[in-house]
């Protein structure tokens, strides 16, 4: 567009913001009026700064790009593809983590079922010396109930 197509565009947005302005005044007082009236400079500084040019080339390019998503087969096609490579990094994590839990099971046979000693359990509250406070007792309890689950 060449310099009075965008002066007139500014024009008219110009005008439509100073009706706005006028009726925001008369129907809500002086704050939406001059709030209105903020609104209404905002496309001749645009104008004069030349932004009104990117912000419109700007909405031009994120339209072309949107009906170039929906109507373009190649595009659905390299969706359709990343998710795929989603799927597959997934799948192989969930492989990769029962290879190794497997190898961990293969390696130290009959571990997982070998009852545990006295010496292995975590001390009892009625077993711990007078001297720890009870932030320490609450503190080993708390161990020990993860040390029971499997989680150090």
């Amino acid at each position: 567009m060449e310099g009075t197509t965008w002066a007139a565009l500014t024009a008219a947005l110009t005008v439509a913001g100073a009706i706005w302005t006028w009726i925001a005044f008369r129907r809500r007082g002086a704050a939406n009026g001059l709030r209105a009236l903020g609104f209404t400079l905002l496309p001749a500084a645009a104008w004069l700064t030349g932004t009104l040019e990117m912000v419109v080339e700007i909405a031009g390019s994120v339209t072309d790009w949107a009906t170039g998503l929906v109507f373009n087969i190649f595009t659905w096609a390299g969706i359709g593809l990343s998710g795929l490579a989603v799927v597959l990094f997934v799948v192989s994590g969930i492989i990769r983590d029962r290879q190794l839990a497997r190898g961990q099971d293969a390696g130290s046979p009959g571990a997982a079922q070998a009852p545990k000693s006295r010496e292995s359990l975590p001390p009892t509250p009625s077993s711990r010396s007078a001297g720890t406070s009870p932030i320490d007792d609450e503190l080993a309890d708390i161990e020990a109930l993860l040390k029971k689950r499997g989680i150090e």
